[in-house]
């Protein structure tokens, strides 16, 4: 009972930012996002009938009893469903530079969930997988789908109809995505400390989820049409409207760097000189550059040349999950 997944990671266009249950990672509002053909988890599940205890190794190293109760909380709910008795050795390769700002939790439970229930003979359809994985960390359930994903955030307060569905594949729009690194150490605010402050205090809240349900059809429109200055300006401004509720939190907090401006204002020039160019920026003070792919050496080149880049790493739109 064995069984072997690859999940690559993803970057959202229409921020998640904000949770209706903290429990079973209920979004407050709808999102999208590209999955990234770069990096990625490989996780290997072996049950074993005959223990209690499982087991998780990450990059050859077994992991201490936190990082293994967050592994085991997940597969209690194959568990559950399986209404069997059995451990499992989860052994996962991130090929994530944990350096480049972009989460491995994505990709990484994405991984888990297909590799998990594939080893115990559990048959799902890709809209329960993405519900399964989202309960493992909420944007894992984009992951499961390649290309552009919509999350809806669904209605239910079971969650059942909260979950990721492709709306354009990997291979009808190439675009460039640039993770531009400036800042490798651990934020002060975690993204979920973050959300759940914002959601509870800050007076902008309000506002933030009047505007992205217009910024998700504006954005839809967009891809729908392969028009990348539309998709550039609204995924640009939705990323800024974000990061705003987080100086109206009490406390106020913010994931900027200096270096995060250096970046945001070579983008807007760039777009001065004619080239498009469009950043989007999560919970954190690393940059994502969005571009076409004719002017993706000219937009790395200007970018890997300010003093404050630590490097810059160049994706394009990857597939869904997949089994080896």
């Amino acid at each position: 009972m064995r069984a072997t997944a690859k999940a690559n990671t993803n970057i959202a266009l229409i921020k998640y930012w904000g949770k209706r249950d903290e429990q079973l990672f209920l979004p407050m509002n709808s999102n999208l996002s590209i999955t990234l053909d770069q990096f990625s988890t490989t996780t290997t599940v072996h049950i074993h009938t005959d223990r209690k205890e499982d087991v998780f190794l990450l990059n050859g190293q077994q992991e201490g009893a936190e990082e293994t109760r967050k592994i085991s909380r997940f597969l209690d709910i194959i568990r559950k469903q399986t209404g069997g008795q059995w451990a499992a050795t989860v052994d996962s390769i991130n090929h994530v530079p944990t350096a480049a700002g972009f989460a491995s939790s994505a990709s990484g439970f994405a991984a888990l969930a297909a590799a998990a229930t594939k080893a115990v003979g559990l048959e799902l359809s890709e809209p329960q997988l993405s519900v399964l994985a989202r309960q493992g960390s909420g944007s894992a359930c984009r992951s499961i789908y390649g290309g552009f994903v919509e999350w809806k955030k669904g209605e239910r307060k079971d969650g059942l109809d909260s979950h990721a569905v492709p709306i354009l594949e990997q291979n009808e729009w190439d675009l460039s995505i640039l993770s531009v690194l400036v800042e490798s150490k651990r934020k002060k605010v975690l993204s979920r400390e973050g959300m759940k402050r914002t959601v509870e205090t800050s007076p902008f809240y309000t506002g933030w989820l009047e505007a992205v349900e217009k910024d998700m059809q504006l954005a839809k429109e967009a891809i729908f049409q392969r028009d990348f200055e539309r998709l550039g300006m609204v995924l640009e401004s939705n990323a800024m409207k974000m990061h705003a509720t987080t100086l109206g939190a009490n406390p106020p907090f913010m994931y900027w760097q200096s270096a995060t401006f250096d970046v945001m204002e070579q983008v807007q020039e760039l777009r001065m000189q004619g080239i498009q160019a469009y950043f989007t920026i999560d919970a954190g003070p690393n940059v994502k550059v969005l571009c076409e792919p004719h002017n993706e050496e000219k937009v790395c080149q200007v970018l890997k040349s300010l003093p404050t880049v630590q490097d810059v790493f160049i994706c394009h739109p990857g597939n869904g999950v997949s089994y080896l």
